[in-house]
């Protein structure tokens, strides 16, 4: 009976690889990709910082603009800046909206934030830009999205841009290679645990 089981579950997995080998095979674009990573659960910016790092370990030159967040330091933010030859790492928000609470500045700062973005999204030298809570940004009307949109779409042929943030305009998402939505099925913050150095932040 156990021979049965195993022969028909190498057969299923034989099959299972015919039709992944052939979705490989097909896939032969070679192109910079637009990532956009939304929704209300945990991990967005995580799973960003996770490209760039991966993009390190290639040899890669990454840029990194943080829009919103600013007032306090982060684990990432640390980290990466010991490879200031490798990564172009810019925090350019002064914190939460809540926090700010003065629409007119953090306005502006986002339009400092996207020229520095704008840059990096023109150098054919940086293989991924990571555009960190782009989305709230967007959200709240601090930068106009077709203005936005089309530095996105000039980048270099094989610049990669990731895009964080809840709320992505359907525009955005529109235009995007590969989208994914992160959604809360249980956060710890809700059972009043506040937020935990190199899980959070």
């Amino acid at each position: 009976m156990d021979d049965e089981k195993e022969k028909r579950y190498q057969a299923r997995m034989q099959r299972k690889k015919a039709v992944i080998d052939a979705k490989i095979a097909q896939a032969d674009i070679d192109k910079g990709l637009l990532l956009v990573l939304t929704g209300n659960g945990k991990g967005k910016s995580s799973s960003g910082f996770g490209m760039v790092a991966r993009a390190l370990g290639h040899g890669q030159k990454v840029g990194v603009v943080q829009f919103i967040k600013g007032r306090m330091s982060t684990g990432e933010e640390t980290f990466f800046r010991r490879f200031p030859g490798e990564v172009s790492y810019h925090v350019m928000g002064e914190g939460f909206t809540w926090e700010t609470q003065d629409r007119e500045r953090d306005r502006a700062m986002a339009e400092s934030a996207w020229e520095k973005a704008a840059e990096l999204l023109s150098d054919p030298e940086i293989s991924l830009v990571l555009l960190d809570e782009l989305n709230i940004v967007l959200k709240y009307g601090y930068l106009e999205t077709p203005r936005v949109l089309q530095d996105l779409q000039a980048r270099p042929a094989m610049q990669h841009a990731v895009v964080t943030g809840r709320g992505a305009p359907e525009e955005l998402l529109a235009i995007a290679d590969t989208v994914t939505e992160m959604n809360v099925v249980k956060h710890a913050f809700q059972a009043g645990v506040k937020a935990q150095k190199g899980v959070e932040f």
